[in-house]
């Protein structure tokens, strides 16, 4: 079947969806699937913009709200995960998945789903070290603090993921896994992209959470987003034993949404011609979500989670056969998706702007419905339980005070002691925040299905676009890649915001917003921001 995939799309979906009918029109390529790899922005209305965490000038309604509201559909199925500019309170109601709108689909902090028998994964937000091993502790109303860490990655997904036995076929992160660059080819990244350079070379740029995950899962195809250039790499896996087979994952990263850029790519999956056309849920992932379960944490402290290290009673926490029989069984073996889409929040009305709609902590009817079936925590309703316990003990401000700046356990420290989800080197192309330059730029460009500037793309992955040789990856690129067409183009990278006065906290609501105050903003380079500057500056 074929899949296309794309980079941050930055809640562009008109225009999106108009680039894949233009390639139906012109090249007769019509997808199954649409993937998106973060930065997908699921804004609804006022309240959820202010919760993005972007500069204010910088938050536009964009179209999304179109097929919230219904008076559009997706054309095609589409599966996306979380980036670092989304409408956090949005994505928060469906922590372990969901229909967002009709036709478009959530993965959730951390998920697994089926579609014609071919295997997705994905892991949403980016890597930051100091929130690594918290809880998901964070709910709406955001404030500076939180409006951040709500989309950073925690340990307890990247846990989960590595439960995982079976064979994943593609998996999507917003952030590159660590290293990938070093099987790609290198010199032509950084002849585009110079102020990559140092992480390069010191080996911290991108993820090292998503590099573990990479090692373990070995996946068919790897998918990225963040940093706005496209960039191709082949990993040959090292085997574990004589008995295992070598694997391969052929990764790329998307570039963002812009009039003329090549940031879709069609690929051709091997799929099973006898499975449905619906989206199916995982048996593994749901009977590790059920194994996993009682390690939940939705408070600030850090932790570590089980290993085999003489501190743990138990640390495998993966699925057996018998398990997933039961997640079978408890499905009658149907494990298609339910279509339980429902409407949780007031839709953007452009004939009559809402412009202090208040954001509220809403319980997602398909969270309930999905805990109750499989018997999991909603992490939403503990949240909202535990805020309400430390009201009644007049603590939970004292406590939130005390346990901001909290960066460790009474166990031993973070496997992971640098914060570099981002990079530190000036990035021409960014608008940064003076206290956390490491977050990408926000664009609120659209994309132009041009007749004279067609995207371009390709029908399998092998045929990305064949470089000149002069663009192969040479010895000391870690790898021989002639066999392998890699991909650049432009780039960009992060930016954070700060937000919101706190209110008293609401069970379920239409109405969402908060206040919001405006940092100082080091502003190196706005073109990104505006599509008609863009072409001018790249």
């Amino acid at each position: 079947m074929k899949v296309a995939v794309a980079g941050c799309c930055h809640g562009a979906l008109d225009k999106m969806y108009e680039t894949l009918e233009l390639l139906q029109r012109r090249h007769n390529v019509r997808p199954d699937l649409l993937l998106c790899c973060g930065d997908f922005q699921a804004v609804r209305n006022e309240a959820d913009l202010r919760c993005m965490a972007v500069p204010a000038k910088y938050r536009h309604m964009q179209t999304f709200y179109r097929y919230y509201s219904g008076e559009k559909k997706a054309p095609v199925l589409t599966v996306f995960i979380g980036g670092n500019h989304e409408a956090s309170n949005h994505l928060q109601e469906l922590p372990y998945g969901g229909w967002v709108a009709p036709n478009i689909y959530y993965l959730g902090y951390a998920g697994v789903v089926r579609f014609r028998g071919v295997r997705i994964g994905g892991i949403s937000g980016i890597f930051k070290s100091h929130d690594y091993r918290k809880g998901h502790f964070e709910c709406p109303p955001y404030n500076q603090q939180t409006i951040r860490s709500a989309y950073h990655v925690r340990n307890i997904e990247v846990f989960k993921l590595k439960q995982l036995k079976r064979p994943i076929d593609i998996f999507m992160s917003h952030d590159w896994p660590r290293s990938i660059y070093h099987y790609g080819n290198k010199k032509q990244l950084l002849k585009m992209k110079s102020f990559f350079r140092q992480e390069v070379e010191s080996n911290t740029l991108g993820s090292p959470a998503a590099s573990e995950l990479l090692q373990h899962l070995k996946p068919t195809y790897w998918f990225s987003a963040h940093l706005h250039v496209k960039f191709a790499a082949f990993m040959q896996h090292q085997a574990n034993s004589k008995e295992e087979l070598p694997k391969a994952t052929k990764f790329l990263a998307l570039d963002k949404c812009l009039p003329h850029r090549d940031f879709l790519q069609i690929i051709d999956v091997e799929h099973d011609p006898n499975a449905g056309d619906s989206l199916e849920y995982d048996a593994e992932w749901i009977a590790v979500l059920k194994a996993t379960n009682s390690l939940v944490n939705v408070t600030q402290s850090s932790w570590n989670m089980p290993e085999k290290n003489g501190l743990h009673a138990k640390w495998d926490y993966s699925a057996t056969e018998e398990a997933i029989k039961e997640v079978l069984e408890e499905l009658n073996h149907n494990l298609k998706i339910p279509c339980n889409f429902t409407l949780t929040a007031a839709c953007y009305d452009p004939s009559k702007p809402q412009k202090h709609r208040e954001p509220v902590h809403t319980i997602n009817p398909q969270t309930t419905e999905f805990c109750a079936q499989f018997g999991l925590t909603d992490i939403n309703d503990r949240i909202q339980q535990a805020k309400e316990e430390s009201s009644v003990r007049g603590e939970y401000e004292e406590e939130e005070e005390e346990d901001m700046d909290s960066t460790g356990s009474a166990e031993e420290p973070s496997e992971y002691n640098t914060d570099n989800s981002g990079l530190s080197s000036i990035n021409p192309d960014e608008i940064m925040l003076d206290e956390e330059g490491g977050d990408e730029d926000l664009s609120t460009c659209s994309v132009d299905p041009s007749p004279d500037h067609p995207p371009d793309f390709s029908a399998s992955f092998s045929d990305i676009r064949i470089m000149p040789d002069s663009m192969a990856v040479s010895s000391d690129d870690a790898m021989d890649s002639t066999n392998e067409e890699l991909e650049k183009s432009g780039g960009s990278k992060q930016v954070e915001e700060k937000s919101l006065n706190e209110r008293p906290l609401k069970r379920i609501g239409g109405n969402e917003n908060g206040n919001s105050g405006i940092k100082k903003i080091k502003r190196r380079n706005q073109a990104i921001y505006a599509a008609d500057d863009e072409d001018k500056t790249e």
